[in-house]
């Protein structure tokens, strides 16, 4: 039995001290594959640091953050754009737009998450979108840019029934599920096996959104299954297909 945590940041500071043993610990719980998120131009060095270090079980996308853009956000673009041609990527992402913490820039988190796809598009690569409060003003730019021609994945999923169903019609998305859904304040929970399990995926989003039990300790890929056996108990699926089913849905979305 075994999983992919297809949205990890392990390679941040939080992580210094042990990042190999996190890889072991992972590795010896049945999680064999880290999908690893670009934040902002200071996270690149760590990210591709960490992959260099690990081939064979870490794999980085590139992208900017909604919540890292500002008015130098096209300087920004530019420099992550160029390293498309310098190696391997299996998506676009961080990416999206975020009204959580500040609306100052939602312009130019808009154009940003615009941009983006549009590579993803030129490059033929699935994106992994952040969408915190901005679900209306994220399903717009998709249908923008080309809702026929994008693909990926709405990491961190935590939104309404009606989100939800919105996503079930964009036919090439699926959704990240996290240790989120192992909170007792977590509503769709109520409607999420609603969801085709066939368009689902498991991630930590380490070092945050710990599950329970672990709650308040640092989050680690070696918490995933946590989050499986509660999709288990959703889907009323055994856990090993609940892994088999998520395992295939992340090597079919990036090309693992």
């Amino acid at each position: 039995m075994y999983f992919v945590d297809t949205h990890t940041h392990i390679f941040l500071k939080e992580f210094d001290s042990d990042v190999h043993e996190v890889v072991r610990n992972a590795t010896a719980a049945g999680v064999t594959r880290f999908c690893l998120p670009n934040i902002d131009l200071a996270s690149i060095k760590r990210l591709h640091t960490l992959c260099d270090r690990y081939p064979e079980q870490c794999f980085p996308m590139m992208g900017l953050h909604p919540t890292t853009i500002n008015r130098d956000f096209r300087k920004q673009l530019a420099g992550i754009e160029n390293l498309f041609g310098e190696r391997k990527y299996i998506a676009v992402g961080e990416i999206g737009i975020d009204l959580h913490w500040d609306k100052t820039f939602l312009n130019e988190q808009v154009e940003a998450f615009e941009m983006q796809l549009r590579w993803s598009i030129e490059r033929d690569l699935p994106v992994s979108i952040h969408a915190r409060e901005a679900f209306s003003e994220v399903f717009e730019s998709i249908h923008k840019v080309g809702v026929d021609r994008l693909r990926g994945v709405f990491h961190s999923f935590g939104g309404s029934r009606r989100e939800m169903e919105e996503i079930v019609r964009l036919q090439n998305f699926m959704i990240g599920v996290n240790g989120v859904v192992t909170y007792k304040n977590a509503d769709f929970r109520d409607y999420l096996a609603l969801f085709p399990l066939e368009r689902v995926l498991l991630e930590t989003d380490a070092p945050y959104l710990t599950p329970v039990p672990h709650r308040g300790k640092r989050n680690e890929p070696t918490y995933l299954p946590h989050i499986a056996e509660k999709l288990s108990e959703i889907y009323g699926l055994s856990l090993e297909t609940v892994a088999e089913k998520t395992t295939d849905n992340a090597l079919r979305l990036f090309g693992l």
